[in-house]
């Protein structure tokens, strides 16, 4: 058995859902082939036990020892190779079923990756939850049914030529009932295969829904609108129950089916058998060849069900896989090498140097924004480095050399130290001085190797703030742009922070967008941009005295 996860999942065809499993299904290679011939081994010796059971009773009858003891010994044979397939055809489907899973979740990862901002403006964050949740499932249990489904049907055709050579009329009524019974299925699937798609849509609302609820409970319970949205969040559940009960209930008519039409089908190949033996043309041990086949067809046909149902829920989740995959990030780049030197936008004049802590303050913070999106390369404009547009860039080279945080980056769970060092090599002790967090880590039962809740929501607001202003200082970029890093603090803490800042930045490019008077203070070189375009820049006490703007956007509420 190969190790799991594969190293690299490979390019895989998106051109639709039943492409997508049909690449899974290849892209296991040997285990798969290795699964489908266990069981059809598994399977076919189970379909020949009855005969074997009817040549040792036709040999009792006869009293003939020899014969006897020549089809226990087969016998004998044939449950030692099932048990020995039935192993290894298990460990093969469960092996194709972690693969296709993992295999499902590398790919989405790579993608959401890959995709970067794009993904959240493309895809709820519910639809992509429920991949991970629900639909890897069903790509596993699709890949696992056609290993069983493929033996099943052989161990079908197995007993229907079996049956063929003893009695023409039985081996016909089962060659006639098997495609019977999946043409009375089959109108059962399409309905089926719609209801599922939308309860997968439904439950990935609903699961939206719930994220954006709890992450602003605090808000909503602060203007009193926890009771609404709860109200709101209780009618999309309802919808989803009742989506899923409809769901269900197609489910149950085909789980009654899987028991029902292989029992009539049985039964009546019980009862012909029954009436050629009282006639006289089949032999006591052929009857019980066939009472034993009646038997044994149960299990291959509600498999080949199974099969039609869990193959429907898969083509259901690739759908949402392929969707997701199908995806191009609205960021491109080229394959310029990147080089040291000034990060300039263009549109707004703002220039970043080497060295210099930099500060941005904007007559509105949309414009404040939009300026480190286009400075970061999470939107198009006209923005170079060292003379080179960042278009022309590789977006991985842009990324591992300009970083941008704001106060949307998330705290992710685990121990701190590897929550603040995402790159493995950073100075941590370093950073958390830098931003003030010197507190938040002594205050914790083991310092940095405290394991945090997911979101870092056991810290406030602005303890958050100084550990994500950490982790981006442990990582020091090339050209850090920090967004707001010091709205949630305290004055006495902020001028500290805008204090270290400068220290640890030394020598290194560093955009700080504020309009707190205590960091613009420290800045070295502070623009000042209205409607787009730098209106004034120097030092904070230059723009202080010579533009009256500037004055009032960084002074407004101010009791400084």
């Amino acid at each position: 058995m190969r190790a799991l996860p594969a190293g690299d999942p490979g390019q895989p065809d998106t051109r639709g859902p039943g492409r997508y499993l049909w690449w899974m299904a290849r892209d296991q290679g040997l285990p798969m082939w290795l699964g489908i011939t266990y069981a059809i081994l598994w399977w076919t010796t189970q379909a020949l036990i009855p005969a074997v059971i009817g040549f040792g009773v036709d040999a009792v009858i006869d009293k003939d020892a020899g014969e006897l003891a020549r089809w226990s010994a087969v016998l004998f044979g044939l449950g030692a190779v099932q048990a020995l397939t039935g192993v290894l055809r298990h460990r093969c489907a469960v092996y194709t079923w972690i693969s296709s899973a993992y295999t499902t979740v590398q790919l989405t990862s790579r993608q959401a990756t890959r995709l970067g901002a794009t993904l959240p403006k493309r895809l709820s964050t519910g639809e992509v939850v429920s991949v991970g949740n629900s639909d890897i499932a069903h790509i596993g249990n699709a890949m696992d049914i056609i290993l069983r489904g493929a033996g099943a049907l052989v161990a079908v055709v197995v007993v229907t030529v079996i049956m063929l050579s003893s009695s023409m009329p039985l081996g016909l009524l089962v060659l006639i009932g098997v495609p019977l019974m999946a043409l009375v299925i089959s109108p059962l699937l399409r309905p089926l295969h719609r209801r599922q798609h939308a309860h997968r849509d439904l439950q990935g609302d609903l699961a939206t829904r719930a994220g954006d609820i709890v992450a602003g409970l605090r808000v909503l319970r602060g203007i009193g609108g926890e009771q609404v949205f709860a109200d709101r969040y209780r009618a999309e559940s309802q919808r989803t129950r009742a989506a899923g009960v409809r769901v269900a209930s197609v489910e149950s008519l085909l789980e009654g089916a899987q028991v029902l039409l292989p029992g009539l089908l049985i039964a009546c190949v019980t009862w012909l058998g029954a009436r050629f033996a009282l006639a006289g043309d089949l032999s006591a041990g052929e009857l019980v060849s066939f009472y034993g086949y009646a038997v044994f067809l149960i299990a291959p046909l509600r498999t080949l069900t199974e099969a039609a149902d869990k193959l429907t829920k898969g083509v259901v989740a690739a759908k949402r896989v392929v969707r997701i995959l199908s995806l191009e990030p609205e960021i491109t780049g080229g394959d310029a090498q990147a080089r040291h030197g000034d990060l300039r936008d263009e549109e707004s004049g703002v220039v970043v140097r080497e060295g210099v802590v930099t500060a941005l303050a904007a007559a509105t913070p949309e414009e404040a924004s939009a300026i480190a999106d286009r400075l970061g390369r999470y939107s198009d404009g006209r923005v170079t480095l060292a003379g080179v547009p960042l278009a022309d860039l590789s977006v991985e080279a842009v990324r591992g050399h300009i970083l941008v945080a704001d106060n949307a980056a998330a705290l992710f769970a685990g121990p701190l130290r590897e929550e603040l060092d995402v790159r493995g090599h950073g100075d941590v002790e370093a950073a958390v001085y830098a931003a003030c967090a010197e507190d938040i880590v002594e205050a914790l039962p083991e310092g940095l190797d405290t394991h945090v809740a997911e979101a870092g929501r056991e810290f406030s607001g602005g303890q958050q703030q100084r550990l994500r202003l950490a982790r981006a200082l442990t990582a020091d970029p090339e050209i850090l742009i920090l967004v707001e890093p010091t709205s949630a603090v305290d004055a006495h803490t902020e001028a500290r922070i805008a204090e270290r800042l400068a220290k640890a930045r030394a020598g290194r490019a560093t955009l700080v967008v504020t309009t707190s008077p205590l960091v613009l203070d420290r800045a070295d070189h502070v623009f000042y941009v209205e409607d787009g375009r730098t209106a004034a820049e120097g030092t904070h006490r230059e723009l202080l005295t010579a533009s009256t703007a500037y004055r009032a956007t960084v002074t407004r509420g101010e009791d400084r």
